[in-house]
């Protein structure tokens, strides 16, 4: 019954699509329900030579029809004076008005236009809405010409936005991630899948994380869900992207930002059904030059993990049985701080500064209990042990960021500078006492090992990107980045010694090294059209090198990847009734880190024992990407993709047999390799279905095939699988302003995930495998919320959701090599519950600061932030 209610969904979210009536012709006015949009709307006054006018009257003047002559007449509905340099600034104006400008100054001729809120493209279609628009430098002489439309949006965005090479997801009134993190967040995305670590693939491969289009130390567990307004999808990335990371593409997080005039913020508090509290506080303030914006945030970590693992040994004769019982527990939490201050120097130039600060303790509990049978013709033998590991987890990272845009008179021409900063440290203490027993129970020995580290890392990033339109279609975009990035590693390890009563070092199983790795790149691309088609052309190059050194011996490690091109092409072709095709081609790379290069065998985790490849080559991935794209009647849309890719020398993870060097035994080491190459090739569709005012659903299904070659260095590989991966998500908007979201994911039998090359590790006992040596077992699940708005405006909300509704969200992964097969299962906090409430403030005032107005926004209006 729970399949078919499964299927039943996702054939519902595509159904609608195909139905849809056709879209109201090209010429038809944009109408309708305007809502609460409003524009910016901007210039500079000048004198015949080009000097600018202060002291200028400007008039805004909206047409509006007279209840008793029944005509249109002009009444004053803004006004201002231009300042010294000649700028003058109009916010917040309604998008459902028709306006008029109008310009006088002494000893001038008086300007007049018209202002048009849409724009259309050359092929006659609507252009991309904008909510800034530069008027341009405006002359005051005889020959003044007209100024041209401008577009605006509304304040309240869409919750998809789709385009051929990106998909925009609104987060911002998602309420099954509210209290939650980013992984949360991700969960609701379409396209993406989250395991039960809060691991992110997309199309099966793991993605670059940005966070406002810049890379970060920062994982989604340590960004809050409420901080987050969009994320970006963007499967095959341009030039003007960085090239590494490999072919999974990118997922850029956006951060909220505010810059109405007035104030404005929220309040935020939940708690979940083991008591652990979130809650949060936003504040905003704009008058005049100055935005000044603060953000802080909490959350509470009370997570639980059961899990079981059945492993067949081939190491040893005779055969032997593990089987291992998982018990996970982790309480603590974190808090996210962030301050924004930007400084409009004019209409044209903005300076932006801004701070972060996390802060994070954890402590982790784990309880494994494990039994090994030896089957001996004579009958069974087995061994008995349990491992209690227990300890603290604390970081503290900081960030500061700094951007410079100015635009140019020239329409669409554009100049952006940003420097950003983020580093951390960390420390962290681990206790393993482990326990045998004897066949009747009785403890025969004990064995204590404790594990003391701690780190830093540092990231500094600093780029120039530059706009200038050739003519009315043809753009050139270019630009130039540094990256900088350095880490230090403590970890040093002891073995409880009897005869000396204390822990004594064991310098084979102490990890101590820091590295510096670098990256520098610059690219440009140029853009055109012609009539209905239009193509753009990248070019990048990068160039890299590292230098690691272990503190503990003085080795140093070195290694400089000279530079590689990096081409991206894209072709679009616009057809009849709105309707886009897309080719795409990219080329990436993904280059080892110090962590996967350096020769040092880590024993902290005697289940899971681990070492770095130094002979690692980068991987280079060839993505090649056709879309078509439809939107329908009410905006619904449709985005189906066809994508192949292939990588080269690919680094994956890899078992290899060795002699422990604390215990002597022959264990199973984990390490890297490059694998001959790997392939993914599948079909994608998207669908967004606004079906009635109050009910809109999207639907993603993805169907691949994928396989990792490893022929170069074992004869053990999975075979190719065709895999399916589902999302429906459903929002319903009730009366008394209530509404409720439903979402279910689906993930059939697929090949175990490449390696993201982030970390070594993985879950205790489930020793790194080869992408290409098993895979994982279907699962799905449901989530359900609810939510109740109320108060003046609905500026107070209540939800409460559930995730997980049927326990089915089991991660069961099947794994095989040359030395075991194995299965491991596991479940985290299913039918987890959280209530959360948010209160929001706002007062759009420009008098706020009780300063004299230079001339004039006379209309100062005041009301809820929605």
């Amino acid at each position: 019954m729970k399949k078919l209610l499964l299927l039943t969904a996702i054939v519902v979210g595509f159904a609608p699509v195909f139905a849809q009536m056709p879209t109201p012709p090209a010429g038809m006015k944009p109408g309708g329900n305007m809502g609460n949009m409003s524009a910016h709307i901007y210039g500079k006054l000048t004198d015949n030579d080009g000097k600018p006018l202060a002291q200028a009257s400007v008039l805004l003047m909206e047409n509006k029809m007279d209840t008793v002559t029944k005509k249109s007449k002009q009444l004053l509905y803004k006004s201002a004076l231009t300042q010294a340099n000649g700028d003058f600034s109009f916010e917040d104006v309604p998008l459902k008005g028709r306006y008029v400008i109008k310009i006088s100054s002494v000893g001038y001729k008086a300007y007049e236009s018209q202002i048009s809120f849409f724009s259309r493209n050359t092929d006659g279609s609507m252009a991309p809405p904008s909510t800034d628009k530069d008027l341009g430098n405006i002359k005051l002489t005889a020959d003044s010409k007209e100024l041209q439309g401008i577009t605006v949006v509304s304040s309240s965005a869409p919750l998809i936005k789709l385009n051929a090479d990106k998909k925009i997801f609104n987060v911002e009134k998602n309420i099954m991630s509210a209290g939650g993190t980013g992984v949360d967040v991700m969960r609701n995305v379409p396209s993406v899948n989250v395991d039960i670590d809060g691991n992110v693939t997309l199309r099966n491969s793991a993605p670059q994380l940005l966070v406002d289009g810049r890379p970060t130390t920062l994982s989604l567990d340590q960004i809050p869900a409420d901080a987050i307004e969009s994320v970006e999808v963007i499967t095959n990335p341009s030039a003007k992207y960085d090239a590494s990371g490999g072919g999974a593409g990118i997922l850029n997080i956006v951060l909220k930002k505010n810059k109405k005039t007035g104030y404005n913020g929220n309040l935020r508090a939940g708690v979940d059904k083991r008591g652990a509290l979130n809650g949060g506080a936003d504040f905003n303030v704009r008058q005049n030059k100055i935005n000044f914006s603060v953000s802080v945030n909490g959350n509470q970590n009370k997570a639980r993990t059961t899990g079981t693992t059945d492993r067949v040994s081939q190491l040893t004769t005779p055969q032997t049985v593990t089987n291992q019982e998982n018990y996970n527990k982790t309480t603590g939490g974190f808090l996210f701080g962030k301050v924004g201050l930007d400084y409009f120097a004019t209409n044209r130039t903005t300076l932006s500064l801004s701070a972060m600060k996390v802060h994070g303790e954890f402590n982790p509990y784990e309880l494994i209990g494990i039994s090994t049978d030896s089957l001996y013709n004579s009958g069974k033998i087995s061994s008995l042990s349990q491992r209690l590991s227990t300890g603290t987890r604390e970081f503290n990272g900081q960030g500061l960021s700094f951007g410079f845009k100015h635009i140019f008179p020239k329409q669409g021409e554009e100049l952006t500078v940003d420097a950003n900063y983020f580093g951390g440290k960390n420390n962290n203490n681990s206790l393993y006492s482990t326990n045998y027993f004897t066949n009747t129970g009785a403890v025969s020995g004990t064995e204590l090992q404790t594990a003391l580290g701690n780190g830093s890392d540092k990231n500094f990033t600093i780029q120039s990107d530059y706009t200038l339109p050739l003519s009315k279609t043809a753009k050139l975009e270019a630009g130039v980045r540094a990256a900088i990035r350095s880490r230090v590693n403590v970890n040093d390890n002891y073995l409880y010694n009897d005869s000396a009563q204390q822990y004594l070092l064991i310098p084979s199983a102490t990890s101590n090294y820091k590295n510096t790795d670098n990256v520098y790149a610059a690219y440009a691309t140029y853009s055109n059209s012609i009539k209905d088609f239009s193509y753009k052309l990248g070019l990048r190059a990068e160039s890299s090198n590292y230098t690691g050194t272990l503190t503990s011996s003085g080795e140093t490690f070195k290694n400089s990847y000279p530079v590689s091109l990096f081409p991206s092409v894209f072709l679009s072709q616009k057809l009849n009734n709105r309707q886009e095709l897309q080719l795409s081609y990219s080329r990436r790379i993904n280059r080892p880190n110090f962590f996967q290069l350096i020769p040092f065998t880590d024993y902290t985790d005697k289940l899971n024992i681990t070492r770095g490849n130094p002979n690692l080559v980068p991987e280079f991935t060839q993505s090649l990407e056709l879309s078509y794209l439809k939107t329908f009647q009410k905006n619904s849309t449709f985005l189906g993709s066809l994508y192949y890719k292939h990588t080269d020398n690919l680094i994956t993870r890899y078992l290899s047999q060795e002699t422990d060097a604390v215990s002597g035994n022959t264990e199973l080491i984990n390490t890297y390799i490059n694998a001959n190459s790997s392939y993914a090739a599948g079909a994608e569709a998207t669908v967004m279905n606004n079906l009635t005012k109050w009910w809109d659903i999207s639907t993603n299904l993805n169907v691949y095939n994928s396989k990792v070659n490893t022929s170069n260095v074992t004869t053990t590989q999975q075979d190719a699988l065709w895999s399916l991966f589902g999302k429906f998500n459903s929002n319903f908007k009730l009366p008394s302003n209530y509404a409720i979201q439903f979402t279910t994911t689906y993930q059939s039998k697929t090949n175990l995930p490449v390696s993201s090359g982030n970390t070594m590790g993985g879950p205790p006992m489930m020793q790194s495998q080869s992408s290409s040596q098993g895979y994982i077992k279907p699962s799905w699940g449901m989530d359900l919320a609810v939510k109740k708005s109320f108060l003046k405006n609905n500026a107070a909300s209540v939800s409460l959701s559930v995730t997980d509704i049927f326990r089915t969200r089991i991660n069961t992964q099947y794994s095989y090599s040359d030395y075991f097969t194995q299965t491991y299962s596991r479940l985290r906090d299913p039918q987890m519950f959280k209530l959360n409430f948010t209160y929001r403030f706002g007062k759009l005032d420009a008098s706020l600061f009780k300063r004299k107005s230079n001339g004039g926004d006379n209309n100062a209006t005041e009301g809820m932030q929605q």
